[in-house]
C-alpha cells in the first residue's frame, strides 16, 4: 500500500473492517469522500482515505457523533480537545447509570411500590446542583437570618449532605429519605426552632448536651427519674442552664427548658442526622434519646401540674 495506489471501495472495505454501504454514508456524508473514479464511475480511495477510515470507524466506536468526528478528521478541532469532553461526558452518563442501578436495587431490597419507585427515581435522578438547591432550601428556611454568625456557618455545613458521584444502594435510600425528610414543613419548623434556641447568647454548653453527659451515669445505675435519687441530676443541669442565661432557677426556667429538650428531643431529627452520616460516609452518631427520654421525665416530674 505505498505510492498512488489506489482502492476500490471493495477492497477498502475488507482493508477496514466497515461494510461497503457504511464507506459510501461516510463518503457522501463528505467525512472522507473519494480520492478518485475510475473510467467508469466507480469510487476510488488513496491510503490516506484509507487512515481517515480507520480513525472514523474508532471514534465511532467510542460513541462520538458524525458532527464532531467530522471536525476531528478535517482538523477543524484537535482530537485531545474532543477526547477530553467526550470522557467528562461518559463520565457523566457512568454516574447517572450508577445512581439508576443504585435505585434499582433500592426498590428490589425494599419492595417498593410503583408510587415509591416513582418518587425515589424523581429525586435520585436529580443533578448535583438540583440536590444542591433542594437542601439548600431547606437550610436557608432554618438558618435564614442566624447564618451571619459564625457557629452558624459551621452548623450548617455539617447539616448538608454530599452524595457521592457513585453512591451505594444504601446512600440512595438514605438521600430519598432526607430529601422527603427536608420538605417536611414541620419537621423545617421544629428544626428552626432549635436552631433559634441555639443562638441564645451566653450558653457555654447547648442543654441537649449538658443533660446527656449529667443523665447518662445515671440511666446506666438505672435510677428511677421520678425518685428523689436523680434530684442531683435535674438540679445540676437547671442550675447550669440558669447561670448561662443569667435567670433564676425557678419553675419558669425549668419549663422553659423542658420545652427546650423536648423539641430537641424530636427523633425526626436524630433520623436527619442518622440519614446525614450515611450519605456522606460519616461515623453513626450517637443517640441522645434514651439520655433525653430519661432527663424530660425526671424534670416533668418536677413541674407542678
Amino acid at each position: 500500500m505505498e505510492g498512488d495506489t489506489l482502492y476500490s471501495i471493495g477492497e477498502l472495505a475488507r482493508r477496514t473492517g466497515l461494510t461497503v454501504k457504511a464507506i459510501r454514508f461516510y463518503a457522501d456524508s463528505g467525512i472522507v469522500p473519494p480520492t478518485d473514479r475510475s473510467p467508469a464511475g466507480y469510487r476510488r480511495y488513496d491510503t490516506d482515505a484509507a487512515a481517515r477510515l480507520d480513525l472514523v470507524r474508532t471514534l465511532r466506536d467510542l460513541g462520538l457523533d458524525l458532527p464532531t468526528i467530522r471536525k476531528v478528521v478535517d482538523r477543524e478541532v484537535s482530537l485531545p480537545e474532543v477526547a477530553a469532553a467526550h470522557a467528562e461526558a461518559l463520565g457523566v452518563q457512568i454516574r447517572v447509570l450508577g445512581m439508576r442501578r443504585a435505585v434499582l436495587t433500592a426498590v428490589a431490597k425494599r419492595g417498593s411500590t410503583p408510587e415509591e419507585l416513582e418518587l425515589m427515581h424523581k429525586l435520585a435522578k436529580l443533578s448535583e446542583d438540583e440536590r444542591r438547591c433542594l437542601i439548600d432550601d431547606f437550610l436557608d428556611t432554618v438558618f435564614g437570618g442566624l447564618d451571619a454568625e459564625p457557629a452558624f456557618v459551621g452548623i450548617r455545613r455539617s447539616m448538608t449532605p454530599e452524595l457521592p458521584d457513585n453512591p451505594e444502594t444504601e446512600q440512595v435510600e438514605a438521600w430519598v429519605e432526607l430529601a422527603e425528610l427536608s420538605q417536611d414543613a414541620s419537621f423545617r419548623a421544629a428544626v428552626r426552632r432549635m436552631a433559634e434556641a441555639h443562638g441564645d447568647l451566653g450558653l457555654r454548653r447547648e442543654p441537649a448536651a449538658m443533660a446527656r453527659d449529667q443523665a447518662a451515669p445515671a440511666l446506666a445505675a438505672g435510677i428511677d427519674p421520678a425518685l428523689p435519687e436523680a434530684d442531683p441530676v435535674v438540679d445540676a443541669v437547671t442550675a447550669q442552664y440558669a447561670l448561662d442565661t443569667a435567670r433564676p432557677d425557678d419553675l419558669a426556667l425549668r419549663r422553659h427548658l423542658l420545652t427546650r429538650l423536648e423539641t430537641a428531643n424530636d427523633p425526626r431529627r436524630e433520623r436527619y442526622l442518622h440519614l446525614l452520616a450515611l450519605i456522606n460516609a460519616w461515623p453513626a452518631p450517637e443517640s441522645l434519646t434514651p439520655t433525653l427520654d430519661w432527663f424530660t421525665e425526671a424534670l416533668r416530674a418536677r413541674i407542678p401540674g
